[in-house]
Parts: structure tokens; sequence; C-alpha cells
């Protein structure tokens, strides 16, 4: 896998998550497994989840300044 970037914190985040899908084959439904296992197992120990962001909808105004404006 070649970096993206020089980041230090960046290539660790990339170096952990190619590890954890080497683990499963990459497998993207046993990646995906693992992850809600284990998010499961840190939230019956108490651990804070954050809620999930909302996903802007497609119909945004800037949405559709970013698409008019790639044309």
């Amino acid at each position: 896998m070649e970096p993206l970037t020089t980041d230090e914190i960046i290539l660790e985040i990339h170096t952990v998550r190619w590890e954890h899908a080497a683990r499963f084959d990459f497998d993207i439904e046993r990646i995906l497994a693992d992850l809600k296992k284990t998010e499961r197992e840190h939230t019956e120990q108490g651990w804070p989840l954050a809620p999930a962001q909302e996903v802007p909808s497609l119909s945004t105004t800037a949405f559709k300044r970013i698409r008019s404006a790639r044309r």
C-alpha cells in the first residue's frame, strides 16, 4: 500500500486499518461484523459513543452549486 500522505497520524491510521482488514482477508462483511462486535463490547463496558453525523442531503444548495460548477 503506497501512502497517500506523509502525515504521521494519518499514516498510522492507514496502517491500523490495513492490518485490521488483512486479519479478515479484506472481506468487508467480516470487517464490519468485527467492528460492530467491538462497538457492542465497548458500549456494554460503559464507553460513550459519539452519535453518527448526519449525512447532508444531495438536494442541498451547496451540492447543486458544486455539481453545476463541474459541468
